[in-house]
């Protein structure tokens, strides 16, 4: 019995000198601190082993409606109290993203005889993949629906409704509209665009005006890839002055000639404005592909936009006599001081006088062919320059900042534009 239970207790001594070492699962040395094994399953990570939080993409309140992430609605906008109660609604495209990004507002129809900026709203609106945006589009194609209806700039009592923004609730009709338009879309914008065209039978080379003395519009002005900028401070009651004066960068794009569609300044601006929204993050660049082979594909290099050109300093180069305008240049094209920009023939005295570039410049603006009175802005001339010396002199105090806003009792198509600034 004795020698039984000796034999057991040296075998139990045996174990439990054995066990420590059977037992353990890692090696004699401990691990170096950028060796350490990963944590055992089941128990809660490190921060380390987290992935990095998503933003939370939540439905966007608008207009009455909930959009959810991901999808595109088409919503209908009317001032309220029963202003446009006889009119077709606006319509309000709304994409909200799948993911997480800015808000930018593409707003066109404040005057309703611009169709350019109409078009390049509704392609904007529709071709953006929701699945694959990150932030939201809010489009309004049509804002002056009075004006859309009836083919003319103003509203019924011929108000222009760009001088009337932010508006009120208790002033004239413009007023009301602007003001409403301000609440229910305005309101939900981080960033927004106008699109505009020349009036009164003029022509605008595609641009981009902005008051470059505010640092975030400046920042947004260079977002659109090699389209012109123009240093303009706009005038009270315009959309984009009163947007930026609350917070939310604001631009206006000019884009051609009213009552007619261009199919090639309408492309344009749709090719700034997706360039917008890659600069922005709100959508991937469909050229970021090509960028391995970018040093050695010179069809690759082609493609790229240059640097943005800003002309600072315009001119309206005026018609001295009237008669019937011919012009002698096109959009974009460089002039030198002293050349001839068009002729305006007298078909009573059978005389032709000439219209010469005062300085030398760019053709960014231009009245169409037309019978014109003395006076009448024919040609719009900038000066390019750089985005430094653009910033410098836009801070700069000038003379004749351009026209006041018109008195309520006086129809805006009176005013006449100033030598520095035509009508948005």
């Amino acid at each position: 019995m004795r020698g039984g239970m000796k034999t057991t207790l040296a075998g139990l001594a045996l174990l439990l000198a054995a066990g420590p070492m059977g037992a353990q699962d890692y090696p004699v040395e401990p691990p170096k601190a950028d060796q350490a094994p990963p944590p055992p399953i089941g128990l809660a990570l490190p921060e380390d082993y987290l992935a990095p939080p998503v933003d939370l993409v939540t439905p966007l309140a608008i207009l009455d409606r909930l959009v959810v992430p991901g999808t595109r609605m088409q919503l209908e906008w009317r001032p309220g109290g029963g202003i446009s109660a006889a009119e077709i609604p606006s319509p309000v495209v709304v994409t909200r993203g799948a993911l997480s990004g800015p808000v930018l507002c593409l707003v066109a129809g404040v005057h309703g005889d611009e169709i350019n900026g109409v078009e390049i709203v509704r392609q904007l609106s529709h071709g953006i993949d929701p699945t694959r945006l990150s932030g939201t589009v809010i489009g309004v194609p049509i804002v002056n629906v009075h004006g859309y209806s009836r083919g003319t700039r103003y509203l019924p009592d011929r108000r222009d409704l760009n001088r009337y923004f932010p508006g009120s609730r208790s002033g004239s009709i413009a007023s009301r509209i602007a003001n409403a338009f301000f609440q229910d879309i305005v309101s939900h914008c981080d960033m927004l665009v106008d699109f505009h065209t020349g009036s009164f039978e003029r022509s605008n080379l595609p641009q981009v005006r902005a008051d470059l003395t505010r640092p975030d519009v400046l920042e947004f002005s260079r977002h659109f890839g090699n389209t012109v900028v123009l240093h303009s401070p706009g005038n009270k009651g315009m959309l984009r002055v009163a947007a930026t004066a609350v917070g939310v960068p604001a631009v206006t794009f000019e884009a051609g000639a009213p009552a007619r569609l261009e199919p090639e300044e309408i492309a344009q601006a749709v090719a700034a404005i997706e360039r917008l929204m890659v600069q922005t993050g709100m959508r991937e660049d469909p050229t970021a592909a090509d960028d391995a082979t970018a040093e050695i594909d010179p069809e690759v290099v082609a493609r790229r936009p240059d640097p943005a050109p800003i002309f600072l300093d315009s001119r309206w180069v005026r018609a001295n006599s009237g008669g019937l305008l011919i012009s002698e240049v096109t959009l974009g094209q460089r002039v030198q001081s002293g050349q001839r920009l068009g002729r305006v023939i007298d078909p009573v005295a059978n005389v032709e006088r000439y219209i010469l570039a005062p300085v030398p410049g760019r053709v960014i603006g231009m009245a169409l062919n037309q019978a014109v009175l003395p006076g009448y802005a024919a040609f719009h001339l900038g000066t390019e320059t750089s985005e430094q010396q653009a910033v410098q002199e836009a801070v700069t105090p000038q003379d004749g900042e351009g026209p006041e806003p018109d008195p309520e009792s006086r129809p805006s198509e009176l005013a006449e534009p100033s030598d520095r600034e035509d009508y948005e």
